[in-house]
């Protein structure tokens, strides 16, 4: 058996290099490692690599042509899951979740222009924690925002009430 110890790179296929980059690069600020040719970027976050590459056929957002479920980011804590939240709605991206507690931390996720989505997560110093009585234990399936996350209403009042778009 292998002994895997993270993930170092991941690619996404995208439809507008520029704007995939711009994002990646200028709103969630992972800095540009290099470019290869005029179809990939690869954009470094210390030991980890992010690739983008131009699509080949070009897909509709709408369609949720969909190569990867999601991959996720993390962020040293709980405050800095919020603070981050508050970033990109200001940048004008739109939350699909609002920040809400879970076992082992606090997430939230965004798109990105493409489509693919993001998670924004913490995790507790703890691990998985059992005693939390805020913690989100619902189906990724089922809205968040319907639900008694009021912490998560009190803090982002501006963000629309919308549930996760169906990932099939």
């Amino acid at each position: 058996m292998m002994k895997l110890t993270g993930i170092n790179q991941i690619t996404l296929r995208v439809n507008d290099l520029r704007q995939a980059e711009s994002f990646y690069c200028d709103i969630l600020g992972i800095p540009l490692d290099h470019r290869v040719g005029a179809n990939i970027v690869y954009l470094r976050l210390y030991s980890d690599i992010l690739v983008l590459v131009k699509a080949e056929t070009t897909a509709s957002v709408e369609a949720r042509d969909i190569r990867v479920d999601h991959f996720g980011f993390r962020l040293p804590s709980n405050a800095e899951v919020d603070t981050a939240a508050h970033y990109l709605v200001e940048q004008g991206v739109h939350l699909v979740t609002r920040p809400a507690n879970r076992r082992e931390g606090r997430a939230f996720f965004v798109m990105d222009p493409d489509g693919n989505l993001i998670e924004f997560y913490s995790m507790n110093d703890k691990g998985i924690t059992l005693t939390d009585a805020d913690i989100d234990t619902s189906s990724p399936q089922v809205s968040v925002i319907g639900q008694d996350h009021r912490r998560s209403e009190e803090q982002f009042p501006n963000i629309p009430k919308k549930t996760r778009r169906s990932r099939k």
